[in-house]
C-alpha cells in the first residue's frame, strides 16, 4: 500500500478539457490528502456541498475535511468515467482511502465510489459538488 500520495489513473488517454478536468480532480484529492485548505478554497465553488459517506450534506467550508476531523495517509481516486456537458462536467470513479487519527476508521482502508460535479464558474472550474459512499 502506498502511504501518504493521492493518484488518479485510468488507462485512457484524454485530451483537452477531459485532461484539464482529471488534472483538477487529481488536485483537489491531493489536497484533501495535504489538508492544503487554501487550493481547496480555490478549486470549491463558494457554496460547495457534499454528500458524505456519514450520510450527512455538508458545504466543503463547514464539512469535516475542511474542519481537519478527516484527514488521511493515502487517497488514490481512479476515474471511471468522464462526462462532458458543456459548463459541467461530472467525474465517477473509485476511491481507496485510509484516514488518520482523528478520523474516524483510523488506520483502516476504505473502498468509496463517488460522483464529483465541476462547473465552469465566473471563468473557472470549480468543484460544485460531490457523493462519496463506502463499498461495504
Amino acid at each position: 500500500m502506498m502511504s501518504g500520495i493521492a493518484l488518479a489513473q485510468d488507462a485512457a488517454k484524454p485530451d483537452g478539457l477531459e485532461q484539464e478536468i482529471r488534472q483538477l480532480d487529481q488536485m483537489e484529492a491531493d489536497a484533501v490528502l495535504r489538508a492544503d485548505y487554501a487550493k481547496l478554497d480555490e478549486l470549491w465553488a463558494r457554496d460547495f456541498t457534499v454528500n458524505s459517506p456519514f450520510n450527512e450534506v455538508s458545504t466543503g467550508t463547514r464539512g469535516r475535511v475542511r474542519s481537519g476531523a478527516i484527514v488521511y495517509t493515502s487517497f488514490v481516486r481512479e476515474v471511471e468515467a468522464i462526462l462532458l456537458r458543456g459548463d459541467t462536467v461530472i467525474v465517477m470513479g473509485h476511491e481507496t482511502v485510509v484516514p488518520k487519527l482523528p478520523s474516524p476508521d483510523s488506520g483502516r482502508t476504505l473502498q468509496r465510489r463517488y460522483t464529483n460535479i465541476w462547473m465552469r464558474l465566473d471563468g473557472a472550474w470549480r468543484m460544485a459538488a460531490r457523493h462519496a459512499n463506502v463499498i461495504p
